[in-house]
């Protein structure tokens, strides 16, 4: 792929021609890429042309001000090179057909961040500098918290003394191979089987209903294999049927990336544990967005695997259909290594590696219009970010390819009616048996559920082929769709019913698109509303799970 190139046209057919207005002049764009490399490169020679001639030009940092191309240039030549830096947000405020600003929110691999504002004029035909600030805050050192006995109990459904479940181990096969997930500890969603544990699915009289288990779901084992530390089971929303991240029997993990707010859920504990530094990889199922949705309100990496690209077995179900496992982590590189050991178990699918890079993103007016105003705005922030460090395309559907808002209603309203017939079929047994167990707004959901015939079932069925048929044509290999991962940030812990009810509706048409086609999707911690994070999702064609963790990648 061309470095210097603009990533802006496109010359496929599949989903559009053009990049979205709001995404910004191809010239500057391009400039602002190179400067960006040459930053990353030291290349000082660069930097300068790309910084206006002449005395008017200005540089300001920690508190004074450079003015003048050449004492800029002076500054520049002796400085060290700076530190890696990578892409989060890259804000556009056109001022004037030949004038524009341009706020680039970095992250440094020491975990500090960056804020770089410029001024880039149109001169004489050539885009270039004219003013800058740059500021930067230095990274911390992250270390997990000391947590009440509500807080863990929350979190964990492994009691402390008996964490972890299961060491590390650095040879795990016994012989001189380095596991690859050699001292990463997992939080494991208390829906999976570990062999001598028993599975409580959020909701205490589930687990003293059932046995401990004799054998470890193959999910488990993959990571075990690879010689990952199982940490310990980790709290669910009840039966998994919720995206909230609450729980009336044991109370609502913390999110400590949005203190005071939800955590989303139903892979809450995970999610939690991951956030909070008390694990590295949480995992995790997303038959709705279980996986996106906590993995957007509390900022972290979240992958929804291809459906049936690793094994479901020894995992409590709720809606087969669009169950599947998934994985949350704080970095991508060991989320890409806990994808690899996963995708082992299922049907080989995911773990193709002849599937092309993703070299186009692909936005549909539709959808970006599902998110909240604020919202959409840090997603467009975050897509121009991604395409200008990977150098992928940005694309908006148009004409008969563009997504049809009534069209997706139908879609949501077909994905709802399938995933509560088969959560009653896969629960009734223990919801009828035992009434009253269930926190009430879980409880109204399989009473719904329960009215849904299989006429219904059936019906909605052949409509959701035709939307996975629609999306995998909008979606072909090489191309990935990028969307808002939830409508907006954590809805606040003492929101009203009403409050929550509305943004289930509003996320949960935007997290249905992939459970319905079984595509993998990757929330990533790239939007912000306020000082709260919201992720930005990427949806990818079959089997493209380790391809668009491949396009999140940072390049060096």
């Amino acid at each position: 792929m061309d470095d210097t190139a603009p990533p802006q046209e496109h010359d496929g057919t599949t989903a559009g021609t053009l990049a979205p207005e709001w995404f910004g002049d191809p010239g500057l764009l391009a400039a602002f890429r190179r400067y960006e490399r040459a930053l990353m490169t030291n290349d000082v020679p660069e930097l300068d042309e790309l910084f206006a001639a002449g005395s008017g030009t200005v540089r300001s940092e920690a508190g004074s001000a450079l003015v003048g191309h050449d004492n800029i240039a002076v500054f520049r030549a002796a400085r060290p090179p700076v530190p890696l830096r990578f892409l989060r947000r890259v804000h556009l405020r056109p001022i004037s057909a030949d004038a524009a600003v341009i706020i680039a929110e970095t992250l440094r691999g020491d975990r500090g961040t960056g804020s770089q504002t410029q001024l880039w004029q149109r001169i004489d035909g050539t885009w270039a500098v004219t003013v800058a600030h740059v500021s930067t805050v230095p990274g911390m050192q992250f270390s997990p918290p000391t947590l009440s006995a509500a807080e863990a109990r929350a979190i964990w459904v492994t009691p402390e003394d008996r964490r972890p479940l299961e060491p590390s181990v650095a040879y795990p096969d016994g012989t001189d191979r380095v596991g690859t997930l050699a001292g990463v500890r997992v939080a494991v969603k208390d829906l999976f089987a570990i062999a001598g544990e028993t599975i409580g699915a959020g909701n205490p009289i589930y687990r003293a209903s059932r046995s401990p288990e004799t054998t470890t779901a193959p999910a488990v084992a993959a990571l075990l294999h690879e010689g990952a530390e199982i940490t310990g089971l980790a709290q669910t929303d009840e039966l998994a049927f919720s995206i909230a991240g609450t729980n009336v029997h044991y109370g609502t993990p913390p999110n400590p990336a949005a203190p005071g707010r939800i955590p989303g859920g139903s892979t809450s504990g995970p999610a939690s544990a991951v956030a909070l530094g008390l694990a590295d990889l949480g995992l995790g199922t997303d038959t709705a967005g279980s996986i996106r949705v906590p993995g957007s309100y509390t900022g972290l990496y979240g992958l929804r695997t291809t459906h049936n690209a690793v094994s479901r077995e020894g995992l409590v179900p709720l809606a087969p259909s669009f169950d599947t496992v998934g994985l949350l982590a704080r970095e991508l590189p060991t989320l890409a290594a806990g994808t690899r050991a996963l995708l082992s178990t299922g049907d080989g699918l995911g773990a193709s590696a002849e599937q092309p890079g993703i070299s186009t993103l692909l936005v549909d007016p539709a959808l970006t219009a599902l998110a909240d105003p604020d919202a959409r705005l840090s997603l467009e922030a975050g897509v121009r970010a991604l395409s200008l460090a990977s150098g992928a395309q940005v694309v908006q559907s148009a004409g008969a390819v563009a997504l049809d808002p009534a069209e997706l209603e139908q879609w949501f309203d077909a994905f709802r009616t399938v995933q509560q017939y088969e959560a009653w079929a896969s629960d009734r047994a223990f919801v009828e048996a035992n009434p009253g167990a269930l926190d009430p707004a879980i409880a109204e959901r399989f009473r719904l559920a329960s009215g849904i015939t299989e006429g219904e079932a059936q019906d909605a069925r052949q409509m959701l082929a035709r939307a996975t048929l629609r999306l995998e044509q909008l979606v072909p290999s090489g191309t990935a769709l990028a969307l808002p991962s939830t409508s907006g940030p954590a809805p606040a812990l003492d929101a009203s019913p009403a409050e929550i009810d509305r943004v289930r509706g509003a996320t949960l048409r935007l997290t249905c698109l992939a459970s319905l086609s079984g595509l993998p999707a990757l929330t990533m911690p790239y939007g912000r509303v306020g000082t709260l994070p919201v992720g930005l999702c990427l949806i990818g064609a079959r089997g493209a799970d380790l391809q668009i963790i491949g396009l999140a990648t940072p390049r060096h």
